[in-house]
């Protein structure tokens, strides 16, 4: 009994294997079509009214590790079956909340928010109908100066934002 059961769910499991194969859905959400081998993915310049040195260099690899690590797309200079492509459009840092001070002192910053906002343009070749323009912005609040933890809120949030421009690419959401 127990044998006929195992050898059952390797069955199904294979089938199910089969199925997905010629699929063009993977287990991570996108939706990416057989056809579909290539992208190009282009620098995204900072253009933003505040800028930092290293941002574009950062969220782009960032995308492209994004990529890299969820489809089965080579990422490729020049022509492809999809491009990715924009701008860091927005670097701002506002506080969020005020600490009171005493007498006619200034209120200081208890928190801060960094935001970035990136502007993307995705085109794919083979399917008109997915192509897009768009904004996409995030941010995260931190305490204190920004100087020692800027870097780490980068991340943060190129992660948020890669995430968004990922599924808006491939996920169909």
């Amino acid at each position: 009994m127990l044998l006929k059961r195992v050898t059952l769910s390797i069955a199904l499991v294979l089938v199910s294997m089969g199925l997905f194969s010629s699929c063009s859905v993977t287990l991570n959400g996108a939706s990416i079509p057989p056809e579909m081998k290539t992208i190009n993915v282009q620098y995204f310049e900072n253009t933003a009214p505040l800028v930092v040195n290293n941002l574009s260099q950062l969220f782009t690899e960032a995308i492209k590790s994004r990529i890299r690590s969820q489809t089965r797309l080579a990422i490729v200079s020049g022509e492809a079956d999809a491009t990715l492509s924009g701008a860091i459009t927005g670097y701002s840092i506002a506080p969020v909340s005020v600490q009171a001070t005493q007498g006619n002192q200034a209120p200081i910053a208890s928190a801060s928010r960094l935001t970035i906002t990136v502007n993307v343009k995705y085109v794919n070749e083979k399917d008109s109908k997915q192509n897009y323009e768009q904004s996409f912005s995030r941010y995260t609040d931190f305490r204190g100066s920004l100087g020692a933890q800027e870097q780490q809120l980068i991340q943060t949030i190129n992660q948020q934002l890669t995430e968004d421009i990922f599924n808006k690419a491939f996920a169909n959401w």
